[in-house]
């Protein structure tokens, strides 16, 4: 079987990955529009990876006008088989405080007005999303993150929210309510994107705050956070190392791989043929079938 090539998309904090062999800059049309950036490409042992900036060059990309249809379907066009997401977010239990690194399992979306399917009219599509994320490459990423700092948690609800403010406390209480282990405005629908384009998808979500639930505490402001956040990057450096030259030379096969067979609902005499060239990087693998 062919090698991984891992798509690395960092958030808040995390603008690049350093000590790549052979690392180049792709610069990927996509036709969903611009991507958050350049990719950046390189290896770490045998293993290739493709990073991107969530946010672009400098952090200029607000949560709600992330393109994440392009950063996706670019991903896909450079090769990308599995893809880890690295994003800050805030806590909403007390035994998740500042620093802790959650792999994620499952999402809740608050999100609106943002393009959540590469699907609509003339090819539909409907994929499962009951089990959001990769729990071979979610097991991976804790193994590699366990290794450097123990304070990780396996499993953990991801409030995704609209933003670009921060939550009001009756809100955060809302989600505590729910049973959320954190919150953030990106994964969503980052995840669900990457389960259409049949890839793999893990999230690590690192902790910067405990949002505006805790009692005591003061309301969240950008300017406290910024230590934590740059702690929470260098470790996420050190996780994506560790996780590169952890992975094993051959990549197995996942059920994720061919997720789309038996999705797209569509007849194919309806099938528009303008829409299956827009999707042929993300979805092609299933007209040909």
């Amino acid at each position: 079987m062919a090698g991984w090539t891992l798509g690395i998309i960092g958030g808040s904090g995390l603008y690049d990955i350093e000590r790549l062999e052979d690392r180049a800059t792709l610069r990927i049309d996509s036709p969903f529009g611009a991507p958050s950036g350049d990719l950046t490409t390189g290896r770490i042992g045998t293993t290739r990876l493709i990073f991107l900036p969530r946010h672009g060059p400098g952090h200029a990309v607000p949560p709600g006008e992330i393109n994440a249809r392009a950063n996706i379907d670019a991903l896909k066009r450079a090769g990308c088989t599995d893809i880890l997401s690295l994003s800050a977010v805030g806590s909403l239990r007390e035994d998740l405080p500042p620093g802790t690194f959650v792999v994620v399992d499952q999402y809740i979306d608050r999100t609106a007005g943002r393009p959540s399917s590469f699907f609509g009219t003339g090819l539909v599509a409907h994929v499962s999303m009951a089990d959001p994320v990769c729990p071979r490459l979610s097991g991976l990423a804790e193994a590699a993150a366990r290794a450097d700092d123990d304070r990780v948690t396996r499993g953990g609800t991801y409030l995704c929210m609209e933003g670009p403010q921060f939550s009001t406390r009756a809100e955060s209480e809302l989600y505590r309510s729910w049973g959320c282990a954190v919150i953030g405005m990106t994964n969503m629908p980052e995840a669900k994107l990457a389960r259409e384009a049949e890839l793999p998808y893990a999230s690590v979500a690192m902790v910067t705050d405990y949002d505006c639930w805790r009692a005591g505490e003061d309301a969240v402001e950008v300017g406290q956070i910024l230590a934590v956040l740059q702690a929470n990057a260098a470790r996420a450096r050190t996780l994506v190392r560790r996780l590169a030259e952890a992975l094993p030379a051959e990549r197995p096969a996942s059920p994720i791989d061919t997720c789309l067979d038996g999705a797209v609902i569509t007849a194919p005499e309806a099938r528009d043929p303008e829409m299956m060239a827009r999707l042929g990087a993300v979805a092609g693998r299933a007209f040909c079938a």
